[in-house]
């Protein structure tokens, strides 16, 4: 496939889910302001424990869905639906078991609640919530793979414009329900009704695109082929491990070391982060399939120049937005849930150093993943987990809640930050890494001087106005300076790199192509 169709699909996909995420974030932020309001610090806190514990019972996803995904870029460019027809039919049957598995798991954890949460949460019918939310997370992969052999296509756009329609009319019934009848149960309830009338509606869809789904005779894979997915598989079930305990440990350490209640503290914050993390995420997710396409057709330079472009422009936008984050999230939080919702500030830099440092990971991933790299740095994944767990568990003894954010960036930097991009220049681009560990420390140390000139001219601001004579005015400006001073930096800083000057081009492409079809 040409480049200029991997760019249009890549702009295609990601201006929808950019579109997507952003309605998401609205009504996410709203709905949760609700809840906060009509139920107590136990309910918030039990929301973000049981979210966490069924993200760590999907590590029986093993990673399936990267590995079979990897699998399929070659037989769709290549046109070959023999191919895809067996490799949807083994996804098929995994999702199946792994859906049964994590139905299993969840219902052994009950008996351990009281393990789990160090001072029992004062919320009714606490078993049946539990079995909700399971039941949610289970029905969510019944139409996981059909999801992803159109998102593999490069037409991800369509499953994201599904999701979004229920999940909208989602928000607004739970609203509703919120405000009327403060009923949880039944709250919870419309999350399973939206899950599966996603899974129809992608589901019908991906017949229609797709109709070989349909067909029965299905040609079983070679040895070779069985092999590579489940090499794959096994690198990816390690990778998925190290995820989770440093991603979704957190809210568990939390409950279990300090309390419920900060676990509620918590997850405003988490709210507010992952929604702005989540729209920068679709930039990325659009171009996934794109790039497993270009790994496929196109030789190293090409991958290099394209790679470094897209590091280029991940720094830029998660440089911004953390320090975006960093001026108003302690008084957003206490303008939207108050002032017994906000932490220390010098827990809000951590939690918004660990935001830049993933987002400085993820074009790396996207590459890694999208070209099946994986497999070279399966084995990073166990100190990076050990280190979170350790380091959190230590520090959290010694100083409290941030410890426990801080053991989190102490494992990415010692072990992610540098062994990702090390394995990608390594085995695909078959250079040296030492470019890109330059280019990431001088993008590190100009993000940190932008914003502690922001953070600087914020704190001068306080003579003109402050958070009490109008808040909401007060958090505009700040976010103001912070956008001006950071892209004026960025900008007379990076304006004649090549990296800018490729995001450029395909800017003016983009805005060309369109102009003519008009």
């Amino acid at each position: 496939m040409a480049e200029k169709s991997r760019t249009e699909y890549s702009a295609k996909n990601t201006s929808i889910a950019l579109i997507s995420r952003i309605l998401y974030m609205l009504f996410g932020y709203v709905a949760r302001i609700i809840f906060t309001r009509v139920f107590n610090e136990d309910y918030v806190g039990i929301n973000g424990l049981f979210t966490d514990i069924l993200s760590i019972l999907s590590l029986s996803e093993l990673g399936f869905g990267t590995a079979i995904t990897f699998a399929l870029y070659k037989p769709i460019a290549e046109n070959d639906l023999e191919k895809q027809k067996t490799l949807m039919d083994l996804f098929r049957k995994i999702y199946t078991v792994i859906a049964l598995v994590i139905l299993v798991l969840g219902l052994l954890l009950i008996p351990f609640f009281g393990i789990l949460m160090k001072n029992s949460p004062k919320v009714d019918h606490i078993v049946i919530i539990y079995l909700l939310y399971l039941m949610n997370t289970v029905l969510s992969y019944v139409a996981t793979y059909r999801k992803t052999l159109i998102s593999a296509h490069q037409l991800n756009y369509i499953p994201v414009l599904i999701s979004t329609l229920f999940w909208t009319g989602q928000n607004i019934i739970q609203i509703i329900i919120l405000l009327t009848t403060k009923n949880f149960i039944l709250y919870l309830c419309i999350n399973l009704i939206s899950t599966v009338g996603t899974n129809i509606v992608c589901t019908i869809k991906a017949n229609r695109m797709y109709p070989f789904l349909l067909e029965k005779n299905i040609t079983p894979l070679d040895k070779g082929e069985r092999q590579g997915i489940v090499r794959n598989v096994k690198a990816m079930f390690l990778h998925k491990i190290s995820g989770v305990l440093v991603g979704h440990t957190d809210n568990l350490l939390l409950s279990s070391m300090i309390s419920t209640g900060v676990v509620g503290v918590y997850s405003n914050y988490v709210l507010l982060t992952a929604s702005v993390k989540q729209i920068l995420d679709q930039v990325f997710e659009g171009i996934a399939a794109s790039v497993g396409n270009l790994g496929a057709v196109e030789e190293r330079g090409r991958i290099k120049q394209i790679f470094e472009a897209t590091f280029f422009m991940g720094q830029w936008f998660y440089g911004l937005c953390s320090i975006c984050l960093f001026m108003v999230l302690d008084d957003f939080v206490r303008l939207s849930f108050g002032e017994n919702y906000v932490f220390a500030r010098e827990i809000t830099f951590v939690i918004c150093l660990n935001f830049f440092i993933t987002g400085m990971r993820r074009a790396t991933l996207v590459f890694r993943d999208s070209m099946g790299l994986f497999f070279y740095d399966r084995y990073k994944a166990i100190p990076e987990a050990v280190i979170n767990l350790v380091a959190s568990i230590v520090l959290c003894n010694w100083l409290g809640t941030i410890g426990i954010f801080i053991g989190t960036a102490v494992s990415s930097v010692t072990t992610s930050v540098w062994v990702e991009p090390y394995v990608l220049y390594k085995y695909k681009l078959k250079i040296s890494s030492i470019g890109y560990f330059i280019r990431f420390a001088i993008y590190t140390a100009v993000t940190f001087a932008a914003g502690y000139l922001t953070y600087l001219t914020c704190l001068a601001l306080e003579r003109i106005i402050t958070y009490n004579d109008n808040p909401v005015l007060y958090i505009m400006i700040k976010g103001v300076i912070a956008i001006i001073i950071t892209n004026t930096i960025y900008l007379t800083l990076y304006f004649k790199t090549p990296e800018f000057r490729i995001f450029k081009e395909k800017i003016a492409f983009l805005i060309k192509k369109k102009m003519k079809k008009q």
